[in-house]
């Protein structure tokens, strides 16, 4: 792998990881009938790849539901709450997905900022040469 393929799999990673931080946050403000029907928050699973020994990277090997419960409120009012007039709001922490999302877009400018070291290098190497 060259340094483009390390950071241009980085960026795809962190793209899936946008992705879902934005639907996420979508969802944020949703509320069910029910708790099996709530949405909960997605997160992506990063795995490691490796080609060869101190060169690696990472993909975004599967997409998850996160840990967090819908939170049940009374709201009898509400066209979708159920016989005893309770909903469930999205298992989804705003916060948490705020954070997650500034998180993401350094990572993904570090990794733009690699790639734009290494293609100046390579012209500047290429300058040399002549």
């Amino acid at each position: 792998m060259s340094v483009f393929d390390i950071a241009g799999r980085a960026m795809s990673a962190q793209i899936v990881r946008l992705n879902t931080v934005a639907s996420n946050m979508a969802n944020a403000g949703t509320v069910s009938g029910s708790e099996a029907t709530a949405y909960r928050a997605l997160k992506p699973v990063f795995q490691q790849v490796s080609d060869a020994p101190g060169v690696s990277t990472v993909k975004v090997s599967s997409v998850v539901q996160s840990n967090t419960q819908p939170t049940k409120r009374h709201d009898p009012d509400n066209p979708l709450a159920d016989k005893d007039g309770n909903v469930w709001d999205a298992g989804v922490d705003s916060a948490a997905e705020l954070v997650d999302m500034i998180e993401t877009q350094r990572q993904y400018q570090n990794n733009v900022q690699v790639m734009q070291t290494a293609k100046q290098l390579t012209l500047d190497t290429l300058r040399i040469e002549k």
